[in-house]
């Protein structure tokens, strides 16, 4: 049973059929059969096999069919004929003032950043703060919740951003060179692999905004491509991606693991098979897609955006 109004077929080797009510994917011994009268997008993301019947009937209901690249990279999208491209949900979408939604993401990225770092304190049974840090960062998200210009909420989230990693960098090997979150190309592992889990979050999150209809570029907080996926996902990284990176920074990560130059870190590849297979079980797709829909019921109905953290 499915719990939103998108389905995505991820991986490779899917057959996608169906009847003239149900919806019918087949992969490898496992059979799942879907109303189609409840799918309104259909989300083809890897390499899959999909019957015209299916597409005909798809279409014939009023359904989207979007394709994606393995990494959850948009390819394109088939619409019935006579539906334009969302412009109603994309006007909801841009009529909202930002920063009332930048308020609610910041504020859950912070709190999910001093949840892990408390985590990390409690296994290590030893202070990972300096004096005043963590009343600094009580106070960034007491105050975010005064704060009405957006160049203000994004300071102050990049302020505690910035604070947490470089708090979590005191848990890890001084000699792999990893103080704070760096621009690419990095120049550290720990870096490097924080980005490569980011870029697989991304992937997810980017394939639920477009299922469920919204503009990926149009963020609250962040501008630019992908603006919305990346807000979106900001609050979940401290969970799904940190540490995963984390722990293989600190207890297993050898030399022959990476290669540095003179201007960037380069993973090995079997530093990178080791990586996806514990990202795609850390990945929560059900969590994601509940955050799209939280954001999906509050823009219909302009009301204030639940964030999980």
């Amino acid at each position: 049973m499915n719990d939103y109004p998108w389905i995505a077929v991820n991986g490779y080797g899917a057959q996608i059929k169906s009847t003239r009510k149900k919806l019918v994917i087949q992969k490898k011994n496992i059979l799942e059969e879907h109303n189609l009268d409840s799918v309104q997008h259909l989300l083809v993301v890897g390499g899959h096999t999909i019957s015209t019947i299916a597409v005909h009937q798809l279409l014939r209901q009023g359904a989207y069919i979007s394709f994606f690249e393995s990494d959850g990279t948009p390819i394109g999208t088939i619409r019935p004929f006579s539906e334009e491209n969302g412009p109603n949900l994309y006007e909801l979408q841009k009529n909202i003032p930002r920063q009332r939604y930048a308020i609610s993401l910041a504020q859950a990225s912070l709190k999910s950043r001093l949840f892990r770092i408390e985590q990390t304190e409690e296994f290590m049974h030893s202070r990972l703060f300096y004096e005043g840090e963590l009343d600094i960062m009580s106070k960034s998200l007491d105050e975010l919740a005064f704060l009405i210009k957006l160049d203000e909420i994004r300071r102050l989230h990049r302020l505690a951003s910035d604070m947490y990693y470089e708090i979590m960098s005191r848990n890890l090997p001084c000699d792999l060179g990893f103080r704070r979150r760096t621009p690419r190309p990095h120049t550290d592992p720990v870096n490097a692999m924080l980005s490569f889990g980011y870029a697989m979050l991304y992937g997810k999150g980017c394939v639920s905004v477009i299922g469920a209809g919204l503009d990926p570029d149009r963020g609250f907080m962040q501008d630019g491509k992908g603006g919305l996926v990346n807000d979106l996902i900001d609050p979940l990284k401290a969970d799904m991606i940190d540490p995963i990176v984390f722990r293989i920074a600190k207890e297993s990560l050898q030399s022959s693991d990476f290669e540095l130059s003179p201007d960037r870190c380069m993973l090995s590849d079997e530093l990178i098979k080791k990586m996806i297979p514990a990202f795609s079980v850390s990945l929560n797709s059900r969590r994601i897609n509940e955050q799209v829909q939280c954001l999906l019921d509050a823009v219909k109905s302009d009301g204030d955006l639940k964030v999980l953290y």
